[in-house]
């Protein structure tokens, strides 16, 4: 495990190609994913598909903010959608979020994971499914064990996993959840997962 970024960026022959990059927080995540996803130019061609715990009784309003602060395409997933390169995705609030063989997204409402829907594991196990090796998995910030599993899924498929430190995470249950069940590729603080996203596209595009 690597556990520290180096000052330039990392040897290309050390990172996978990888074709999508789902994402998972909670507790925290808006302002951990907003610096996360900062260092994303105009053009950026991965997709992106991101579950953040919100409150599943009112419209969220993450795909709104998130456009006003990034370049790339944001947008909520729909139901039978088909992913799109260079989008950034949200999973809708009371709705768990799947990726199926076609890359397009399915919606469920099976019962709460970690009193969660949308759940990380759910997105991760998917994804997972679909594009095994060719998928980077990040979790951040959270204060419940959602997303744990799912990205040791990730990894077991032989996708490229990332944690947040917990040491610079403003709720460590979730990272730390992760680390007890494998052992990322990568664990760094915020900023460094901005620019390995940066150099995980120049890789594979």
């Amino acid at each position: 495990m690597k556990t520290a970024y180096p000052e330039s960026a990392p040897d290309a022959s050390s990172l996978p190609v990888v074709d999508a990059i789902v994402v998972g927080a909670s507790a925290g995540g808006v302002e951990a994913l907003l610096k996360i996803f900062a260092p994303l130019a105009r053009g950026y061609r991965l997709p992106i598909i991101t579950v953040l715990h919100v409150p599943d009784e009112r419209r969220s309003q993450l795909a709104e903010v998130f456009t006003t602060r990034l370049s790339i395409p944001v947008k909520e997933a729909d139901d039978k959608e088909s992913l799109v390169p260079g989008t950034m995705y949200f999973a809708s609030p009371g709705y768990h979020l799947s990726i199926e063989a076609d890359q397009t997204f399915s919606f469920s409402q099976e019962e709460r994971v970690f009193h969660s829907r949308p759940s990380i594991d759910i997105l991760f196990d998917s994804a997972a499914d679909v594009y095994g090796p060719r998928l980077a998995g990040v979790l951040l910030t959270g204060a419940n064990n959602d997303g744990a599993q799912g990205l040791a899924r990730v990894k077991q498929c032989g996708g490229f996993t990332v944690v947040q430190d917990p040491k610079t995470a403003q709720a460590r249950t979730m990272p730390e959840a992760a680390l007890a069940l494998h052992t990322p590729d990568y664990l760094l603080p915020l900023h460094d997962i901005g620019l390995l996203l940066v150099e995980l596209e120049r890789i594979a595009c």
